[in-house]
């Protein structure tokens, strides 16, 4: 144990009043999973894990963290990239794992809504919903393993924001325990409740700086009944945009994604990630995942088709494959949702979650290109990720042989390339991955200074003491 605080024996001892024993991990190697983020970026300590099982549990422990002066660092599917769930290195403060809050409490279809426990998983909540005949639509690559606590805290967005919006726009409400141990519920199905502030949407994207969400009540949709796949290829990403706003006129609401994807990054996953296959009978330099869904059987698929012909006979798309069944479909999906795998397998790769306006995103990734050919002449950036709402993922791996270390190494010069483009076009430096650590320095110099005193002006309301995450956001 590494805890640095006198009291410790005594701290340990009254958190397992509250949350049990057996709920309170002081080992070392059961800790260090809680102890680290999936990029292996930041590394913490802690004086312990704790995994407590209910929402009044969760409310006990700040309410002590926060009379002693504690620190407390909440956690979920421990999934996320900028590492807002990582303690810090002073083995002071307690990670607080919501794994145990995992009920799903319920599931009303007829006001299409439901009300789970932050722990529930992505695809426990997915399919709770699908039960009820009923239709969750945030969707991440890491659904199997992130949480809904987390999902919320950092404002997940997905591959269907185009047409369901973010996590922000699928909560009804939330209950969160605040630090000084009180419980504030805003749960329920209401659509309209004008009542003063908007409580439930300020603690989503708060990554656990304002409370703790123990629970929250989500929208569901009608289940579609059909969907079309496709995958086509693209001279550049100005193309990509004409076809976007062609599809977006041709589907309407049909269109759940749009994904733009590079040559650089699907011959990456075509090298490393094994089962993939090229889907088109050429290269192109781009490429385009499009996905239509409708609530009548085969409407998506034969709109799909006209589209398809449609775009190619108007010279928008170069070649186009439309998946004929639910394992070409997954295939496609696979290309696209493996390019942060393959990127990792490829050696170092510098991250930017930013976003744009769409209408800006060809030449965002032009301007962008062009300066970082200019200062790293072998680097490879790889753009991809969510055209449909100017959500772009540009990374960029290191030069074909080059050592890993030398390069990750130049994280903060490529970071100033990439995001003063970004801040040249009206953007923003973190779309859907949040702050966290990683970011925070640089929220300070490219927030609006009014808004972040703002920010902390909340955040001193409702954690005075500063024991909800310190370090993360701000």
């Amino acid at each position: 144990m590494t805890a640095i605080r006198s009291d410790a024996p005594l701290l340990l001892s009254r958190l397992a009043a509250i949350v049990g024993e057996a709920a309170v991990v002081t080992d070392a190697t059961a800790m260090s999973p809680y102890l680290a983020e999936p990029r292996d970026l930041y590394h913490g300590r802690a004086l312990c894990v704790l995994k407590p099982k209910s929402p009044q549990e969760v409310a006990g422990v700040l309410a002590l963290c926060n009379e002693i002066g504690a620190s407390v660092t909440p956690q979920g599917g421990n999934t996320g990239l900028v590492g807002g769930q990582t303690p810090d290195p002073s083995g002071a403060s307690v990670v607080l794992s919501l794994e145990r809050l995992n009920q799903i409490r319920a599931v009303d279809a007829t006001a299409d809504a439901m009300t789970v426990e932050a722990g529930v998983t992505l695809s426990q909540a997915q399919d709770a919903a699908q039960a009820a005949d009923r239709y969750f639509p945030l969707s991440l690559a890491s659904e199997g393993s992130c949480t809904i606590g987390g999902n919320l805290a950092t404002n997940a967005g997905g591959v269907h924001v185009l047409a369901y919006g973010s996590m922000r726009d699928l909560v009804l409400g939330v209950e969160v325990a605040l630090a000084n141990g009180r419980l504030l519920s805003t749960l329920g199905a209401l659509r309209k409740d004008n009542t003063g502030y908007d409580l439930t949407r300020l603690f989503v994207g708060s990554e656990g700086t304002l409370g703790v969400i123990t629970a929250a009540t989500l929208k569901l949709f009608p289940s579609p009944r059909s969907h079309a796949v496709a995958f086509l290829g693209l001279r550049d990403p100005a193309q990509a945009l004409l076809l976007l706003n062609f599809v977006k006129g041709r589907a309407g609401p049909m269109l759940h994604a749009f994904e733009l994807v590079s040559r650089q990054g699907l011959e990456l996953v075509l090298r490393h990630i094994p089962g993939t296959r090229d889907p088109l009978a050429r290269p192109h330099d781009w490429y385009a995942l499009i996905e239509l869904a409708a609530f009548a059987d085969g409407d998506a698929e034969r709109a799909a088709a006209e589209i398809l012909a449609a775009a190619i006979d108007a010279d928008l798309a170069l070649d186009a494959t439309l998946a004929q069944s639910l394992d070409q479909a997954r295939a496609l999906w696979k290309l696209r949702e493996s390019m942060s795998e393959a990127q990792k397998r490829e050696g170092g790769s510098i991250k930017h979650d930013i976003a744009v306006p769409v209408n800006t995103i060809p030449r965002f990734i032009d301007e962008a290109g062009r300066r970082l050919r200019a200062a790293l002449p072998l680097a490879r950036p790889v753009p991809f990720g969510h055209m449909g709402d100017g959500n772009i993922h540009y990374n960029v791996s290191q030069p074909v042989g080059a050592d890993r270390a030398e390069f990750i190494a130049r994280w903060a010069e490529v970071n100033a390339i990439v995001h003063g483009v970004v801040h040249e076009f009206g953007g923003s430096i973190s779309a859907e991955h949040g702050i966290g650590r990683l970011k925070r320095d640089l929220l300070r110099e490219t927030k609006d200074p009014v808004a972040l005193d703002a920010m902390r002006a909340i955040k001193a309301a409702l954690d005075p003491n500063g024991i909800l995450n310190p370090g993360v956001l701000l």
